[in-house]
């Protein structure tokens, strides 16, 4: 069966941004310190990865099928204009759905239900559009919702070597902690990160 994944760059003191929204130009150093251009669907965001780098990014785009993703995100980033980067389907966990949306022709589904239903509908939303390939839940309060409601397969950290002493935690107020993972089940030393999966283990 196909897993529901979670990944981010994460600081070693275990943030995935900064105060006040900051410190990503740390976080993300990795995706522009190698000489392997990857290109998305956006053609003005390509990343100049390390081999070892696109290798593991070429597999995270080839396993997934679906995301899911929070309202704050999909705020900040626009909707990615109608089209995320990883060319897949995305689902929308919110309170209400935006103005303008949905569009047609734009892969995006809007859950509208709060709680632990919500999150629960979202993800099997997301397995329907997956096919057999995995969902990916991105980071924060929409992990966190995963973990607590036992749907969280596996977790992914792009471990770098910055302290940035505050911000956004990869997890925060867990209602089921602690929670044990098993790994890392894969690692991959890139420059500047190191690429690190565990495996969710429910009591």
């Amino acid at each position: 069966m196909a897993k529901v994944c979670t990944g981010a760059s994460m600081s070693l003191d275990g943030y995935i941004s900064g105060p006040g929204e900051t410190g990503f130009d740390k976080l993300f150093k990795w995706y522009e310190n190698g000489d392997i251009t990857v290109e998305t669907t956006h053609p003005e965001l390509t990343f100049h990865l390390t081999e070892v780098s696109a290798t593991h990014w070429r597999r995270l785009i080839a396993e997934t099928g679906a995301l899911v993703v929070g309202r704050k995100l999909f705020d900040i980033t626009q909707g990615w204009g109608g089209d995320h980067p990883m060319g897949v389907p995305v689902v929308v966990v919110t309170h209400s759905v935006p103005d303008g949306w949905p569009r047609e022709g734009a892969p995006f589904h809007f859950v509208t239900e709060g709680g632990t239903e919500g999150i629960e509908r979202a993800v099997a939303l997301a397995r329907e559009l997956a096919g057999d390939k995995n969902v990916v839940v991105n980071a924060g309060t929409i992990a966190q919702q995963c973990l607590d409601a036992r749907l969280l397969d596996e977790v992914g950290i792009d471990l770098v070597p910055v302290l940035l002493g505050g911000g956004t935690p990869f997890f925060t107020d867990l209602k089921g902690a602690p929670y044990e993972l098993e790994g890392p089940v894969a690692i991959a030393e890139g420059k500047d990160v190191t690429h690190l999966r565990y495996r969710v283990r429910y009591a």
